[in-house]
């Protein structure tokens, strides 16, 4: 052996190796009881919330807010964080030497969703379950699992097109056969069915925008609803009081 030093080398290695962990152990075993002489004391979160209360975030906590400053388990804090309706997100740092630090991003209601009370749309076109704390005039969005972020987008784009009218979608909807509809916020119905390469959704709309101010007969009112489904012209639906009355007169 002696008269090969790549096996001496190789031995050193290993017995450095060894004696690290050797050490490593120890260490552990030594700091482990001393580590309680680091407790957790504080939790801050840096910023202020506009929706989750502070109860809400102690209540989450307690469960999971266990073990000294090194032990105590930032992941599964930051999942109880996140578990709350508002959170959308959470970020959690240690502090030396007693506290942890946290930033909360809040979801930004940006729509209702469906036909209930229970779901939202943020900015970012995500679902989240929660209910509003104050009333805030939002559009209701509806479509199929998975559409959410599109009917956002949509609702965007239709109501820029629609501000010549002075009117705004109060609901986009979006069916299961991907056709939509819209409610403006003074009742109206425009119907504009599905995107088609020859007669686009904008194209359908903007021929609505330019129509506006002559769709509004002045004998009979302002229509129940508007079909724009057709390629180069539209129908109107008068309300059952205006076609009570010109059936009246015939």
């Amino acid at each position: 052996m002696w008269h090969r030093p790549h096996l001496l080398t190789a031995l050193a290695d290993l017995l450095y190796l060894a004696g690290f962990a050797a050490l490593l152990a120890a260490a552990v075993v030594w700091g482990a009881p001393r580590w309680r002489l680091f407790p957790l004391t504080e939790v801050e979160v840096t910023h202020e919330l506009q929706e989750t209360r502070r109860s809400e975030i102690e209540e989450v906590l307690a469960p999971v807010l266990r073990g000294s400053f090194f032990t105590v388990d930032i992941e599964a804090l930051r999942r109880s964080l996140e578990s709350l309706p508002w959170v959308r997100r959470a970020e959690l740092w240690r502090r030396w030497p007693s506290r942890v630090e946290v930033r909360i991003e809040e979801h930004r209601a940006a729509a209702r969703w469906g036909e209930g009370d229970g779901q939202l749309v943020n900015t970012y076109g995500e679902v989240f379950p929660a209910l509003l704390s104050r009333e805030q005039q939002l559009p209701r969005l509806s479509g199929p699992a998975g559409s959410s972020g599109e009917v956002l987008r949509r609702y965007a784009e239709f109501a820029e097109m629609l501000g010549p009218t002075g009117r705004l979608p109060a609901q986009v909807l979006l069916s299961p056969r991907l056709a939509w509809l819209l409610r403006l916020d003074d009742g109206m119905l425009v119907e504009l069915g599905r995107e088609q390469s020859k007669a686009p959704i904008r194209t359908r709309l903007q021929r609505f925008v330019d129509y506006y101010p002559t769709v509004s007969n002045a004998r009979f009112g302002r229509p129940a609803a508007v079909d724009m489904r057709y390629p180069n012209g539209f129908a109107l639906r008068l309300p059952a009081s205006a076609a009570h009355d010109v059936k009246g007169k015939k």
